[in-house]
């Protein structure tokens, strides 16, 4: 799918990093909600409330949970999941589109 419809779509960015991460919150009718959003190149560390599914639409980066010190590669058409309640490193190589989802 190459579009959302029928969403909201919260005006304010989220900006982080200096203005290297950022997203725009979108808000689906069954309360669902997910980012959309653009990575420079650089090392991030993120935590997390909720569960999360990224989606890396272009791009590359490695990342690694908290509960690990392995890196694994990630590249646009793949995605992969945080857990709730932790953290996440991402080493981010090629400017990243990427779509998060708040499971």
């Amino acid at each position: 799918m190459s579009t959302f419809e029928g969403v909201a779509v919260v005006k304010a960015a989220n900006v982080y990093f200096d203005g290297k991460v950022t997203s725009r919150t979108v808000q689906f009718p069954d309360g669902s909600i997910k980012t959309l959003g653009i990575m420079l190149p650089g090392e991030y560390k993120f935590n997390t409330g909720k569960p999360e599914l990224m989606e890396i639409q272009s791009g590359e980066l490695t990342w690694c949970p908290a509960d690990s010190t392995e890196w694994r590669s990630v590249q646009g058409g793949q995605e992969f999941h945080v857990a709730g309640n932790s953290s996440f490193q991402l080493k981010v190589t090629k400017v990243t589109d990427y779509i998060c989802s708040f499971l």
